[in-house]
C-alpha cells in the first residue's frame, strides 16, 4: 500500500509464469466537494461485486450501501455505479461514492473520431 496525502492506493497483483499480471479490481472512491476524497482498490469478480464492496467499506470504514435494483442494472450495463448519501442508513459526509470495475485485460477503447487521427 502506497500513500500520497489523504490518499491511499492499493494494488494487486499476481504472478503467473513468470509474468506480473494485475489482477481484476473493484475502484471504491467517495467524491467531496467534486474531488476524490478517499479511495480504495480491492479484487473483485465482475459478477457479484458485493462481497468486493463490503472489503473496501470495511477498509475505509464506511457504513455498506443499499444495493437498489438501479445499482445492479448500472453495473450490469456499465461496470460502474454510484451511491447517493441517502443509500446509507448511517450519516456519511461525502456527495456520492462511486465503484469501477477495473479489468486489466479488456481491450483499450479507440476513438473512431475522425479528427483523433494523428
Amino acid at each position: 500500500m502506497r500513500r500520497t496525502g489523504n490518499h491511499e492506493i492499493i494494488k494487486h497483483t499476481a504472478v503467473r509464469k513468470g509474468r506480473r499480471l494485475t489482477a481484476s479490481a473493484l475502484w471504491v472512491r467517495t467524491i467531496r466537494n467534486h474531488r476524490i476524497d478517499r479511495q480504495a482498490t480491492v479484487p473483485c469478480g465482475r459478477d457479484d461485486p458485493r462481497d468486493a464492496l463490503l472489503a473496501a467499506c470495511h477498509e475505509l470504514d464506511l457504513p455498506e450501501p443499499l444495493w437498489l435494483d438501479k445499482n445492479q442494472r448500472e453495473w450490469e450495463e456499465f461496470g460502474m455505479t454510484r451511491f447517493q448519501p441517502d443509500a446509507f442508513f448511517e450519516g456519511v459526509v461525502f456527495q456520492r461514492m462511486d465503484i469501477e470495475y477495473i479489468d486489466p485485460d479488456a481491450p483499450k477503447k479507440k476513438s473512431t473520431d475522425p479528427r483523433n487521427a494523428f
